[in-house]
C-alpha cells in the first residue's frame, strides 16, 4: 500500500482547492437567495432533529411518572411527530430549493469549459489526448455536485448538530458527558482525515490509470479501420488489458484500506458510546438522572455518531471532487496562444485580396517549416500550391485561417495584419475543403447545413447539387436524414469530401480554400467537379492546394513549394516552359495518368 506523502496537509485546504472553490463561488452566488433559502432550511430541519430526543425523554419521564396524566404523553408524542415530519419537510425543501443552484453552476462551468476549447489554438488540440481531457471534464462536472450536495447536505448539518447536542449535553448533564463526546469527536476526525488521506493518494492513482485506459480505447476505436487492416486486434486488446491491470491492483488496494478506516472510525465511535452509556446508567442507578435522561443521552449520540459514519467517505469524495474540479478548471486557465487584440476589427465586406509577407514558420524552433514565403492572391483570382507531401503546402490554410500565428513576417486580407482582425470575422469570411474531411456524426442534412446553420432545406440541397453528391443522397433510404456514422466512416472518401465541398459551398464566403479537394476522387468524378469548382471559385478570392496538377492548370498563378520554399511561380505554360521542378513533376504524372488509362480501357476490354 501507498503511505501518505510527507508533508501532505491532512485537515487544511491546499492553494489548489482554494483556488477552486474561488473559481466556483460566483457560480454559486448568482443564485444567492436560493443559498441562504437552502441554509435556512437546514438549521430549522437540525433543530427539529435535536428536539426529537429532547421530547422523547419528556415522554418518557411522562410514562414513568407515579401519576398517570394520559393527556401529558398524548400531547407530547404529537410534538414527537410533528419533530419527526418536520426534519423530513425542510430536508426535502432544502434539496429543492438548492437544486437549482447545483444544476446551473454545472451547467455554467461546463459550457464555460467547452467553449473555452474551442478558443485555444490547435497546438493545444494537437499535444492534448481527446480520452483523457473528455473524462476531465466529465469529473470536473460532477464533482461540482458532489462539493456542493456533501458540503451543504452534510458537512454543515454535522457541524450544526455537534454545537447543538454539545449544548444540550453542557446545559443538562455534567462535564464528563461532553468532554468524551468532545474528545471521541477530536479522535475520530483525527484517524479520518488522516486514513483518508492516506487513501486519496490511491485514488489519485487508480483514476490516472483509469483516464489512460479510457484514452487508450477511445483512441484504438477511433482507429478502428487501421486496427483491421493490420489485425492487431489482440494487440491492441493486450494494451487495453495492460492500462486495466494496473487499475485493478489500484483499485484492490483502495477497497482494502477502505476496510481499515471502517474498523477504525466504529471501533472509536463503539467506545466512545459504551463510555458515555455506562455513565448515563450510573446516574440512572443513583437517582440522579432519570430513565428520560438515559434515552436523551441515547437518541443524541445516536443523532450524531450516525453522520459521522460517513465522515471518511464525504471527505474523501469532496476532496476528490475538489481534485477533479481542480484538473477541469485547469483547463479554463490554459492561456490561449491565439487571442483577439483589444483594438481588433472586423474584416470589411467586399471583395478580399490576400498577401503573405515575408513568412517564416515553425512548429517548434527546431522544426522550421516555411522559409521566406511571399506571394499575393488578388481579389476574385485564383493562385495554386503545389509540391511533394511536406513541403508546406496545407500549413499555409492553416496560417490563413490564424490557427497559428506566423513566427515572422505576416498574413495580410485587404492590407490589414491577420492579427488585428477578429477571429470570427476573418473565419466567416474564409471557406475551406481540407484534404481530410471529418464529419459528425450526424445526418449528411446537419453535416451541409453546418456551413450555415441557418440555411434552409431547398438552401443545403441547391449546395449538394452543385457538389454533385444530391443524386447520391436520393439513392439512400434516408435521404439527407441518413446518418454518416463516426468522423463519416458510413461514407467514403469521395462521398465525404463531396459533403465537404457542398458545406463550403453552402457558406458561400469571399475566399476560397480548396485544400487537396479532389484528392479522394477517381479521375472521373474528379473531372466532373473540377469544371464546377472552376464555376463556384469565380469571383472569390481562391488559394488552391494541390497535389494533381491538371487540377490548376488554370490558375492564374502556381506557385511551386519545396521545403518550405517557394521555388517557382508563373503559370502553367510558363513554368512548363521553365523546364524545372514543376515541369518534372508534370511529366510524372501524365505518364502515370496514361498507364492507369491504359489500364483502365484494358479493364473494359475484359
Amino acid at each position: 500500500m501507498q503511505a501518505r506523502s510527507a508533508g501532505a496537509p491532512a485537515r487544511r485546504l491546499t492553494g489548489n482547492e482554494w483556488r477552486v472553490l474561488l473559481t466556483l463561488a460566483p457560480y454559486i452566488w448568482e443564485y444567492k437567495w436560493r443559498v441562504v433559502g437552502a441554509l435556512t432550511f437546514l438549521v430549522v430541519a437540525k433543530l427539529a432533529n435535536v428536539g426529537v430526543p429532547l421530547v422523547m425523554k419528556q415522554v418518557v419521564d411522562g410514562l414513568d411518572a407515579p401519576v398517570a396524566m394520559v393527556a401529558v404523553p398524548v400531547a407530547l408524542l404529537a410534538i414527537y411527530g410533528i419533530l419527526r415530519f418536520s426534519t423530513t419537510l425542510f430536508q426535502e425543501l432544502r434539496d429543492a430549493v438548492f437544486v437549482r443552484v447545483t444544476q446551473r453552476a454545472m451547467r455554467r462551468v461546463a459550457l464555460g469549459v467547452f467553449r473555452h476549447l474551442h478558443s485555444l489554438s490547435l497546438r493545444f488540440h494537437l499535444d492534448r489526448q481527446t480520452g483523457g481531457m473528455t473524462r476531465d471534464i466529465e469529473r470536473g462536472t460532477r464533482g461540482i455536485s458532489t462539493l456542493l450536495s456533501y458540503a451543504l447536505f452534510s458537512i454543515l448539518p454535522v457541524i450544526l448538530e455537534f454545537a447543538l447536542v454539545a449544548a444540550v449535553l453542557l446545559s443538562r448533564f455534567d462535564w464528563r458527558f461532553a468532554a468524551i463526546t468532545f474528545g471521541a469527536v477530536a479522535v475520530y476526525i483525527t484517524f479520518t482525515v488522516t486514513v483518508t488521506e492516506w487513501r486519496m493518494e490511491i485514488r489519485r492513482r487508480a483514476n490516472e490509470l483509469d483516464s489512460k485506459a479510457n484514452t487508450r480505447a477511445i483512441d484504438s476505436l477511433l482507429n478502428y479501420e487501421t486496427v483491421k487492416y493490420f489485425g492487431n486486434e489482440e494487440f491492441e486488446a493486450g494494451r487495453y488489458d495492460e492500462h486495466l491491470r494496473k487499475y485493478e491492483d489500484a483499485a484492490t488496494t483502495n477497497e482494502v484500506s477502505l476496510g481499515i478506516l471502517n474498523i477504525g472510525q466504529s471501533f472509536i465511535i463503539a467506545a466512545a458510546v459504551t463510555a458515555l452509556m455506562l455513565l448515563a446508567a450510573q446516574g440512572v442507578a443513583n437517582k440522579s438522572f432519570t430513565l428520560g435522561d438515559l434515552v436523551l443521552v441515547n437518541g443524541l449520540l445516536i443523532q450524531l455518531y450516525i453522520p459521522l459514519n460517513f465522515l471518511g467517505m464525504v471527505y474523501r469524495e469532496i476532496k476528490q471532487a475538489l481534485l477533479d474540479m481542480d484538473r477541469m478548471f485547469r483547463l479554463l486557465s490554459e492561456g490561449r496562444e491565439i487571442d483577439d487584440r483589444p483594438d481588433a476589427t472586423a474584416l470589411p465586406p467586399g471583395p478580399a485580396t490576400v498577401e503573405f509577407r515575408d513568412v517564416d514558420f515553425f512548429y517548434e524552433p527546431a522544426r522550421q517549416i516555411l522559409f521566406g514565403v511571399s506571394f499575393a492572391i488578388g481579389a476574385g483570382q485564383r493562385v495554386a500550391v503545389v509540391g511533394h507531401s511536406g513541403s508546406g503546402k496545407s500549413t499555409l490554410a492553416r496560417l490563413l485561417y490564424r490557427f497559428y500565428d506566423v513566427s515572422s513576417g505576416g498574413i495580410f486580407i485587404d492590407g490589414k495584419d491577420l492579427r488585428a482582425l477578429r477571429q470570427t470575422s476573418l473565419r466567416a469570411a474564409i471557406g475551406i475543403v481540407p484534404q481530410d474531411t471529418v464529419l459528425f456524426n450526424d445526418t449528411i442534412l446537419y453535416n451541409i447545413r453546418y456551413g450555415r446553420p441557418d440555411a434552409s432545406d431547398a438552401e443545403v440541397i441547391e449546395a449538394a447539387r452543385a457538389a454533385h453528391i444530391h443524386e447520391f443522397i436520393e439513392t439512400l433510404p434516408a435521404k439527407y436524414e441518413a446518418t454518416v456514422g463516426e468522423r463519416g466512416l458510413k461514407l467514403s472518401g469521395g462521398e465525404k469530401q463531396r459533403v465537404a465541398i457542398a458545406r463550403a459551398l453552402l457558406k458561400n464566403p469571399r475566399i476560397l480554400i480548396f485544400d487537396e479537394a479532389t484528392s479522394a476522387l477517381d479521375s472521373r468524378s474528379e473531372k466532373a467537379i473540377q469544371a464546377e469548382l472552376e464555376r463556384i471559385s469565380e469571383g472569390r478570392t481562391t488559394l488552391v492546394i494541390a497535389h494533381r496538377l491538371s487540377t490548376v492548370m488554370d490558375a492564374d498563378q502556381i506557385l511551386v513549394l519545396s521545403h518550405g520554399r517557394i521555388v517557382e511561380r508563373g503559370t502553367h505554360a510558363q513554368l512548363i516552359e521553365l523546364e524545372g521542378e514543376y515541369a518534372r513533376m508534370w511529366a510524372l504524372q501524365q505518364q502515370a495518368a496514361q498507364a492507369q488509362a491504359v489500364l483502365e480501357n484494358a479493364e473494359e476490354a475484359l
